[in-house]
Order: structure tokens, then C-alpha cells, then sequence
């Protein structure tokens, strides 16, 4: 499955279901939450990790959705530009972009 049908399968649950669909400030804050979860369950070991990591992705695709994201596009748009940059390390050894 592609970004582009993970997002509209996302988006057909949350409908069906009758979730949150329209208030992206509520979306940014229920995503937010699931970081706080993922990173909880990094740090402590837990099993679920990978689902927290999955429900990130799926409140971002909703956001993306949401906001008229084509986010399968809008990340291989990302990626070119991402590779196509150049970094130099400072003195501290922390890279900066150059390009």
C-alpha cells in the first residue's frame, strides 16, 4: 500500500467511524499526544512501539488530508530536495547546510 491509499484508507475509517475529519488544530494536538506515547514506549522498551509510530503516521496523513495534502507527493517532493543538499560540519561536529 502507497502513502497516497494509506491516507485515503485513514481518512475512509475516521469517516465511518464518525472521528475527527475537519478540526486541524484537534488533529495536531491528538498527534502530538501520540509522539509523547511513542516516545514513551521507545524509552521504556515497550512492545507497542511500533504501533505508536503507526498511529503517528496515521493522525499525519489525516492532518495531510485535512489540509488538501497530497502527502505521497509532498514527500517525494521532500526527498528530492533532501538528497539534492549539502551539509558541511561545523566546529562542534553538528552538520550545516551549505545548499
Amino acid at each position: 500500500m502507497n502513502l497516497r491509499a494509506i491516507q485515503a484508507a485513514a481518512v475512509a475509517n475516521k469517516v465511518a467511524k464518525g472521528l475527527n475529519v475537519s478540526d486541524v488544530a484537534l488533529e495536531f494536538a491528538l498527534l502530538t499526544a501520540e509522539v509523547g506515547e511513542a516516545i514513551t514506549a521507545w524509552r521504556r522498551g515497550l512492545p507497542d512501539f511500533g504501533e505508536e509510530l503507526a498511529d503517528i503516521q496515521l493522525y499525519l496523513v489525516a492532518v495531510a488530508d485535512m489540509t488538501g495534502v497530497d502527502l505521497q507527493d509532498a514527500v517525494e517532493r521532500k526527498m528530492r530536495i533532501n538528497e539534492s543538499r549539502v551539509y558541511r560540519r561545523d566546529a562542534r561536529g553538528v552538520p550545516i547546510k551549505v545548499t
